[in-house]
């Protein structure tokens, strides 16, 4: 058991090691199951990365770096774009029924509406948080969120994550320090990776705290208007 990365078999190191020769294969289709397929949530991307690009410094993975990157780039857009899919042609299905408990049409709305405010920004942020990655791009589907749009920025998160974290990994991973302690290393990954989600929701609830004090120092202004007018008024004398 690894402290960062929970049981043996997803440790990163031992992961890459059992697929042997088929290791770059194998760190392609689990980029793509990660970020397309739903059952992928529970794969350790961030450090799996990481760790690909130490590989190809030390050797074990033969491959260019730069080829190891636009593979893992395409693996990535690849599985967002079928991620998106499923959730567009799954969705109606799942959505439509109204006595189903989990899967409600207002889901669907809800999703709809973040992705009209947040969308770009949540793809691409999306791609550093380990389980938001792969649920996010069905829930794009699902939302019917624009193609152009979050095909663009899929491709955009694509790069900085895949090839941005396999170019860290190679160039980190050859430092002493760095591979004497590489699990917590990869534990200081995993934390940072959630990082921007987190100055996003501080954002978030600033401008949010910012909009509602705007709106009380509104309906403040227009109720002191309003004294104001009814302490001029001459209420006229009623003769008898």
């Amino acid at each position: 058991m690894t402290i960062a990365l929970g049981p043996d078999w997803l440790d990163p190191e031992k992961l890459l090691t059992m697929l042997g020769p088929w290791m770059l294969v194998g760190l392609c289709l689990i980029v793509f199951a990660e970020c397309g397929l739903l059952v992928g949530f529970f794969l350790p991307g961030d450090s799996l990365l990481f760790t690909a690009g130490l590989f190809v410094a030390a050797g074990h993975i033969s491959t260019p770096l730069w080829l190891v990157c636009v593979l893992l780039t395409v693996c990535a857009f690849v599985g967002n774009v079928a991620g998106y899919y499923i959730g567009r042609k799954a969705g109606p299905a799942l959505f439509s029924k109204p006595e189903s408990k989990i899967f409600k049409k207002e889901y669907v709305d809800k999703t709809q509406e973040f992705f009209d405010k947040y969308g770009p920004r949540a793809i691409v942020l999306a791609r550093f948080v380990p389980i938001v990655r792969t649920f996010i791009t069905a829930m794009a589907g699902v939302g019917r969120m624009d193609p152009k749009k979050y095909f663009t920025y899929s491709a955009i998160g694509g790069v900085a994550w895949a090839a941005g974290l396999t170019v860290l990994g190679y160039y980190l991973g050859q430092i002493t320090f760095i591979k004497e302690n590489l699990e917590i290393t990869l534990l200081a990954i995993v934390l940072l990776s959630v990082v921007p989600i987190i100055i996003e929701v501080v954002k978030a609830r600033r401008e949010k705290k910012s909009l509602v004090q705007g709106e009380a120092d509104d309906i403040t202004q227009v109720m002191e208007a309003q004294l104001q007018d009814d302490s001029t008024q001459i209420i006229p004398r009623i003769e008898r």
